[in-house]
């Protein structure tokens, strides 16, 4: 399953999830204020030591945190085999 490592304040965020919602892709969303340490730590390896959402990863395959671009996402949602 798709995993959106987010933050409730993040506009970003919340446009990414409502996007995956609307186009019926199952997400789990996880909050990375609240996240284990080890998430957290992931998280910010993938952004090159910073903490930057959402962050996406499914099976391995991970996507840096950006902001919401309907194009790019779906773009990368389709490399990394989501869609």
């Amino acid at each position: 399953m798709l995993k959106v490592y987010s933050a409730t304040w993040c506009p970003h965020c919340i446009k990414t999830e409502k996007y995956l919602t609307e186009k019926k892709i199952p997400f789990e969303s996880i909050n990375i204020e609240t996240a284990p340490v080890d998430i957290v730590e992931k998280v910010n390896e993938i952004n090159g030591g910073e903490w930057v959402v959402p962050t996406l990863e499914f099976k391995g395959v991970w996507r840096k945190g950006a902001l919401f671009n309907k194009t790019e996402l779906s773009a990368d949602l389709k490399k990394m085999g989501v869609l």
